[in-house]
């Protein structure tokens, strides 16, 4: 990999986060005005003011690369460089100047995950790992904290109601099996404090091509490890079950709950 490219791509996530690790409020229309006869929400216009504006910050910097956004497909990723986005929602909350989730910006290469960007705005922080160097949190390096094992573990999901009931009874298992359990949230936040040292595994079901892709980089960086409940390493193509360590010895005792119960 040059060098100067990732030096440049790295550089062009700090622009579209700037300085504080929030999506620069330029991206954004100060006000949203929804035509009645329209079924476009005021959120579904956020969105789209938004990805409309990083995906021209991200052609001008870089022409020759793809850009897609949540209909990405395999086809693009295993062609050339691809930017994959995943912009923040645009509630209430943030038309009312409080943006509340986060946003994932990734750039892949033939299928690969390489550059992964984690912006919380509501927390200003962001996370920014890729090339196979030390993740950065809001600049500085950081890496997961190791873990004595399970019974010491802290397992984050964003909640087992998203779980299918034959995935609910393997995951009820695990978490049953751990110190301290954590639910709700975001995806993009939950791998931001696993990433962080602030938890050490995130257990989900279902996780998205577009997340896995800013995800992986940022946890491999940071010296984690994401599989699926199989222990197999994921593909930029998985949608399936998915569980993150930030110390590897974790892994082999969690799989085995996971199979037990499946």
């Amino acid at each position: 990999m040059d060098q100067g490219f990732a030096e440049r791509c790295i550089a062009l996530v700090h622009e579209l986060t700037d300085v504080s690790g929030r999506i620069a409020l330029s991206h954004f229309r100060k006000s949203i005005a929804v035509d009645d006869k329209s079924d476009a929400s005021p959120v579904t216009i956020a969105d789209r003011d938004a990805e409309a504006a990083m995906r021209e910050q991200i052609r001008k910097a870089f022409p020759d690369h793809g850009i897609i956004g949540e209909e990405h497909g395999r086809e693009a990723a295993d062609a050339e460089w691809v930017w994959t986005l995943d912009p923040i929602d645009g509630t209430v909350s943030f038309i009312n100047g409080v943006p509340l989730f986060g946003t994932l910006i990734a750039l892949l290469h033939h299928g690969k995950p390489w550059l992964g960007c984690i912006n919380h705005p509501a927390l200003r922080e962001c996370w920014i790992g890729g090339g196979g160097q030390p993740t950065r949190l809001n600049g500085d390096l950081v890496r997961t904290r190791p873990c004595a094992g399970l019974k010491d573990a802290t397992l984050y999901s964003t909640g087992p109601e998203y779980f299918l009931p034959q995935d609910l009874q393997a995951f009820d298992t695990l978490a049953s099996n751990v110190k301290r359990r954590r639910y709700g949230g975001t995806d993009c936040y939950a791998y931001a404090m696993l990433a962080a040292g602030w938890i050490d595994m995130v257990c989900e079901s279902g996780l998205q091509l577009h997340d896995f892709a800013a995800l992986a980089p940022v946890i491999a960086g940071a010296g984690g490890l994401i599989t699926n409940w199989a222990g197999n390493p994921l593909e930029i193509d998985s949608k399936g079950d998915v569980i993150a360590v930030g110390d590897a010895r974790l892994l082999p005792a969690a799989l085995k709950l996971l199979a037990g119960a499946a």
